[in-house]
């Protein structure tokens, strides 16, 4: 299958470097999250709320979650901007039933939790009869959270928490940005992007469903840890503490697997079916397997403890990962995709075969084009086929070193930098380099 790079301006490069805006006058469209005036509601309190800070204070909110996909580059942002004015106050607004709730204190950064408004799937279901009242909540301890905080702007990534906060925010006339990953923009960034000052994607595709004058193309931020080097035998010895000696030895080969969030059950089965087999045959290979929150107590109870392998519901610590891994078996989602390429890893991509306008399928045969990702479809997913793909590339060091060269010369480390620095100008001019 051959998917050309028509998503980009440059050929070869996943992200390009950002268009030049124009200087006419912006026709900024009627925002569909706003609502008249008249529409004010009852302000309820929240469980965790902050305290009202000086008003000359440099505050920034994020809000989004569900997903890593959202959070991450949230948080990579939110580093950036603390990089560069570490005066800044930071608070993320979400759900505790997200991955954020975790996520976002491991990070260091502080959050505020609102009422769930996530609509039910299928949308005719009785349960969704009550999701004006859930958004009325939501975005009345949105409006409550904002006004104690009293942030200069408030920066969205997408996920159904990131609506009520968005919202609330067009309310209260504060600014807004969006940050979308995909080149396919999914539905609350499609909503809140009228009300947006600014709106940061990270493919060229995506810029033609937003208003064109409003969108800059700096690619996907990424973590400051991820940056960071980490030696393979500290990181492997973290995962692998009783696996002896040879698991932080040069020779010694390890399997990072990422289920996603919440998992990918035709991954987690593929590998529930030939990492016994793996393990056995090569003594020198280690694995360490995100199987996703969903996934994780059947894959528990099916596999047989093993010293070389790691088996947990999700990871949180990604630079360790990534550090550790030789090869890294994933879905193909835009965060991961960026990841892979800024930590430089030969990758085996499995495209989500459901995802929005089938972006998860783009990336991956792009991944394919610039990195060497060795893409397998979930119709071709299966033990042998994951295992064989899996030794090809472990077992072939100059493939390898191809594979690593090629995803680091595309990769878009400064993304999270440069998206800070427009943020700091939005609210601060003068903070403009």
């Amino acid at each position: 299958m051959a998917i050309t790079s028509s998503l980009f301006h440059r050929p070869g490069l996943l992200f390009s470097t950002p268009p030049v805006q124009t200087s006419s006058p912006r026709t900024l469209l009627p925002c569909p999250l706003a609502l008249p005036p008249t529409s004010r509601f009852t302000l309820i309190n929240t469980s965790r709320q902050a305290a009202t800070p000086p008003a000359a204070t440099l505050r920034v909110v994020f809000t989004g979650g569900g997903t890593g996909g959202h959070i991450y580059p949230g948080i990579a942002i939110a580093e950036a901007i603390k990089d560069a004015s570490p005066d800044a106050e930071i608070l993320f607004i979400g759900s505790d039933a997200g991955l954020e709730a975790a996520a976002v204190p491991s990070a260091g950064f502080t959050l505020s939790t609102i009422p769930p408004a996530r609509p039910s799937r299928p949308l005719l279901s009785p349960s969704n009869l009550l999701l004006p009242f859930r958004l009325i909540l939501a975005v009345a301890a949105s409006s409550r959270i904002l006004r104690q905080f009293r942030p200069l702007v408030v920066v969205g990534t997408g996920g159904y928490v990131a609506a009520p906060v968005c919202l609330a925010a067009a309310l209260s006339g504060i600014k807004i940005v969006i940050q979308e990953q995909n080149s396919h923009p999914g539905l609350v960034n499609r909503l809140a992007a009228p009300c947006a000052e600014t709106i940061f994607v990270a493919f060229n595709a995506c810029v033609k469903h937003f208003d064109r004058k409003k969108c800059l193309v700096y690619g996907n931020p990424v973590r400051v840890a991820l940056r960071r080097y980490v030696s393979k035998a500290v990181a492997r010895s973290h995962f692998f503490p009783k696996a002896g000696p040879k698991s932080s030895e040069d020779k010694a080969q390890v399997v990072l697997v990422l289920g996603g969030s919440y998992g990918a059950e035709a991954i987690n089965i593929a590998v529930l079916n030939m990492y016994y087999e793996m393990l056995l045959q090569h003594k020198n290979r280690l694995i360490i397997w995100q199987t996703g929150a969903d996934g994780f107590n059947e894959m528990e109870s099916l596999v047989k403890v093993n010293r070389r392998l790691h088996l947990t519901p999700f990871l949180h610590e990604m630079d360790l990962a990534y550090a550790a891994a030789d090869v890294v078996v994933s879905r193909s989602g835009a965060m991961t995709c960026t990841e892979i390429l800024t930590t430089g890893k030969p990758s085996i991509l499995i495209p989500l075969p459901n995802a929005a306008d089938d972006h998860q399928t783009k990336n991956a045969y792009i991944m394919a084009d610039i990195a060497g990702s060795k893409v397998l479809t979930e119709d071709e997913l299966d033990s042998s086929s994951l295992e064989d793909a899996i030794d090809d590339i472990l077992g072939n060091e100059s493939l390898m070193a191809e594979m690593s060269e090629r995803a680091l010369s595309a990769a878009r480390p400064d993304a999270a930098s440069d998206i800070a620095q427009c943020i700091l100008s939005l609210v601060n001019p003068s903070s403009s380099k």
